[in-house]
């Protein structure tokens, strides 16, 4: 028994960090991202990583160049799928128009296998109840609906009104827990001093009492005190209880 379970932490702890390293390897991607077929290989991958930590009646070997083969494959895919846009095309996919100018394409629509009802209820997910109003809706390759409303139905923009607006950035973390990150105080050319000073602005005497600071694109610190109270707790259930 502790033989076999000794077997066991080994080859959980080998699983584990050959997965790690292809997941790495085989890149980044959000699951809303997925194609159908990455969802199907992903799933696999971890089954086989999974047998290769706990089955027993079979080879780690056996495993391991299973789930090294399924890896090779999917890297070697998506290499040539940036490598050839054809091919891309015939191993990925590429996305469908299904409504354009407020008009439902019905051949397009067979071809994805996606009935009418379940096109109007990605259309009422993206905000549009009135399909009169949809310039182009496509179907993306991991079956997400992208929409573009006709021009008289878009947002209005500050470059449409003729009303400059200040550049975006990204906010950039000084302050986590009370302790000061100094890797962005560099990036930013931000000083302890400068810090405390604008701390003292708001009133705050210590770093060590500031739970959360962020130092914004328009060059200002946004802070975040430990027990700050903002008032009662929003509840938005509709239903008080019993549990």
């Amino acid at each position: 028994m502790i033989d076999e379970t000794l077997v066991v932490v080994v080859r959980v702890i080998f699983s584990f960090f050959t997965l790690l390293i292809f997941t790495r390897v085989l890149g980044k991607q959000e699951v809303g991202q997925l194609t159908f077929f990455d969802y199907i290989n992903g799933i696999t991958i971890g089954s086989i990583a999974a047998n290769l930590a706990t089955d027993l009646s079979a080879t780690t070997w056996g495993h391991w160049v299973g789930l090294t083969g399924y890896a090779v494959l999917t890297m070697i895919l998506q290499v040539i799928s940036m490598k050839s846009r054809y091919l891309g095309k015939v191993l990925e996919g590429e996305p469908t128009v299904v409504v354009k100018d407020g008009k439902i394409l019905e051949d397009n629509l067979k071809k994805m296998r996606i009935k009418v009802g379940e096109l109007m209820m990605l259309l009422r997910q993206r905000g549009v109840f009135n399909i009169t109003d949809v310039e182009f809706a496509l179907i993306e390759v991991n079956g997400k609906l992208s929409v573009l409303p006709k021009s008289q139905y878009l947002p209005v923009t500050p470059s449409d009104l003729k009303i400059p607006s200040n550049k975006g950035g990204i906010a950039t973390e000084l302050i986590q827990e009370g302790n000061l990150i100094h890797q962005n105080l560099q990036q930013k050319n931000v000083t302890k001093e400068w810090i405390e000073e604008q701390l003292k602005k708001q009133g705050i005497d210590q770093i060590e009492s500031v739970f959360y600071a962020l130092y914004l694109p328009n060059g200002e610190l946004y802070v975040d005190l430990y027990g700050e109270q903002v008032g009662n707790e929003e509840d938005i259930s509709d239903y008080p209880g019993p549990y």
